[in-house]
């Protein structure tokens, strides 16, 4: 008789290798440790991953809830092929780009008018890039944590995804001060890269604190993003109006 698999487990295995994987890395998790977090016995964890690889992959695929997750009748999930993840993580960051705010302004023939206009522009891309970041945080916070120790990932994460962005919005930056449109408070690659790494900070990392006292937050992304846009645009506006 095949053994039966309870329809509500697949979630929470996925959830509890997100878990594990962020808070050991990719070399030391072992399957046991997945399976401990469960209650469940090792060789029964197998009945829905064939290996660590594929308990990874699907944490990656499916830990943000963007793809549904697959049926029973095609578990347990087979382990990536070569490039199969790198090019998922590579998929997921060229579906992001075309549609960013930051890429249309920088893609635009006319610049904003006046400062204010330009701090409604910067504003825009700051709450655009933090819900784009939220979004995708469970498979962002996986990468980053794990890319080290798995080049292949690595390069598509720290070249295309952390290394353009900080590179578009520098430019970004650039072109505006240029402008005279934005006052930025230091040096331009410095400025960008706070202002990337403010969003990835409260869009991805805070949400995966260990103390318990400080996650989860208690506010919602929206409050975040907003109060980020904020602060960073009034310390670029030279007329002082976010």
């Amino acid at each position: 008789m095949a053994r039966l698999i309870p329809p509500d487990r697949l979630p929470a295995v996925i959830e509890a290798a997100v878990g594990v994987f962020v808070t050991h890395g990719y070399r030391r998790t072992q399957v046991q440790d997945i399976a401990d977090v469960l209650g469940l016995a090792k060789g029964t964890l197998y009945g829905y991953a064939a290996t660590k690889e594929a308990l990874f992959a699907g944490a990656v695929r499916y830990g943000d809830r963007l793809e549904p997750l697959p049926d029973n009748s095609a578990l347990p999930m087979p382990a990536p092929a070569d490039g199969e993840l790198a090019e998922l993580v590579a998929g997921r960051l060229a579906a992001e780009i075309p549609d960013l705010a930051l890429t249309q302004a920088l893609a635009g023939d006319r610049l904003p008018s006046t400062p204010g206009e330009a701090a409604a522009e910067l504003s825009g891309i700051v709450v655009d890039l933090y819900e784009r970041l939220s979004r995708n945080r469970v498979a962002i916070k996986l990468v980053d944590r794990c890319a080290p120790e798995l080049p292949e990932l690595g390069k598509v994460w720290f070249e295309t995804g952390r290394g353009d962005q900080m590179s578009a919005i520098q430019a970004y930056l650039d072109s505006r001060q240029r402008a005279g449109l934005l006052a930025l408070p230091g040096p331009v690659d410095l400025v960008a890269r706070t202002t990337v790494e403010l969003c990835v900070l409260w869009g991805v990392h805070c949400r995966f604190d260990p103390d318990p006292a400080a996650s989860p937050l208690p506010y919602d992304d929206a409050t975040v993003a907003t109060t980020l846009a904020a602060m960073i645009t009034r310390s670029m506006n030279p007329d002082g109006v976010a």
